[in-house]
């Protein structure tokens, strides 16, 4: 009897709250969209003028990174095949570091501009895990007061020390001076590895070189270096001494600071292999040309993309019946207490050099 009696209100339950659930009541209702105007990160009082009501500014879509300021939060994503693939890594670093930037400059005192992290970003050079979550440096010329704000660390900044630009709508110190700023807290392989990232000369998907897209040059690195009264301009002046146009990825700046502490030879970077003919075999990132030896510095790109492995499998046979002897390492090699790759380039200039 028990059992019927349940049974029997299961039955007479079921039909209204499966049409209930049909028809979402009981459901939180989404909240109403925003206008497109606003963007990802807008302030609070725009959105007013808008038509958005002080409710909707409260939903749980929003995110409230600075008082005054709103970010739309980002919906969830599945996983990336390679969450812990540099490339990867340094995406996901420079999104939140703009998104954050972007909500802020909503709400920012008139005149400010950023430096540090989102000066990087903004630029597309290279940045470090945990920068994605430190305060964002904001500056300010004099008299103006340094911006003060929960997650802001405000700086005034003399107009001697940085020059600015807009990117992507963020006033921003340009590349150079942005540079010279981070001597206060990087080391100076992390000031070569940012320089050789401003200096180096980008190629279009042709291969074909694009000097007008180059970020600054090393002359104009030094005369940020060089301006009076700049701090940390030993260690600025040690990493100019180092930094080369031709290294097109961090891991290549690392190879070639590693192999010339060693006391190896100085390659090219970047450099275009021709045939007799003058046919391009292809481009490689760092040439013996005495002894004929390249040595290729591959992120995990060329293992994954089945385009980019059958296209190298093509050029490394292709420089081979040319004579050159071609090294092949990774981060593994590089990287680490005692880099592999050291070994590797000096038994290979060895045995050319005799041949």
């Amino acid at each position: 009897m028990g059992n019927s009696g349940q049974a029997s209100t299961d039955v007479g339950l079921g039909p209204p709250r499966a049409a209930a659930i049909e028809q979402g009541v009981g459901m939180p209702m989404p909240p109403h969209p925003l206008p497109e105007s606003l963007g990802e990160g807008f302030a609070c009082a725009q959105a007013r003028c808008a038509g958005v009501s002080p409710r909707r500014l409260r939903a749980g879509d929003l995110e409230r990174p600075f008082r005054g300021a709103r970010l739309r939060r980002e919906p969830e994503t599945a996983a990336s095949d390679a969450p812990d693939e540099p490339l990867e890594l340094d995406r996901r670093i420079r999104r939140a570091i703009l998104r954050r930037a972007r909500a802020y400059a909503a709400v920012a005192p008139a005149g400010s501009f950023f430096i540090g992290p989102v000066a990087l970003a903004a630029h597309d050079l290279p940045l470090r895990t945990g920068w994605e979550g430190a305060a964002l440096t904001v500056a300010a010329y004099p008299p103006r007061h340094a911006p003060r704000a929960r997650g802001i660390h405000g700086t005034k900044v003399s107009p001697r020390m940085v020059r600015t630009c807009v990117v992507d709508g963020l006033r921003v110190a340009d590349p150079a001076t942005a540079w010279a700023l981070c001597a206060d807290h990087l080391d100076v392989d992390a000031l070569v590895v940012l320089g050789d990232a401003i200096v180096r000369i980008p190629r279009d998907d042709r291969g074909r070189p694009r000097p007008a897209q180059q970020k600054a040059t090393i002359e104009a690195l030094r005369a940020a270096a060089l301006v009076p009264w700049r701090r940390g301009r030993e260690r600025l002046l040690a990493a100019l001494e180092l930094i080369r146009v031709g290294s097109m990825s961090p891991l290549e700046t690392d190879f070639r600071l590693v192999t010339a502490r060693a006391g190896l030879p100085e390659p090219e970077l970047d450099v275009e292999i021709r045939d007799d003919a003058g046919r391009l075999i292809g481009i490689v990132d760092a040439v013996y040309r005495e002894q004929r030896v390249i040595v290729e510095v591959e992120g995990r790109h060329h293992a994954t993309s089945d385009r980019q492995w059958n296209r190298d499998l093509d050029k490394y046979a292709a420089l081979a019946a040319a004579g050159w002897e071609v090294i092949r390492v990774t981060s593994r090699h590089i990287r680490g207490e005692n880099p592999r790759v050291v070994a590797l380039v000096a038994e290979a200039l060895a045995r050319r050099a005799v041949r």
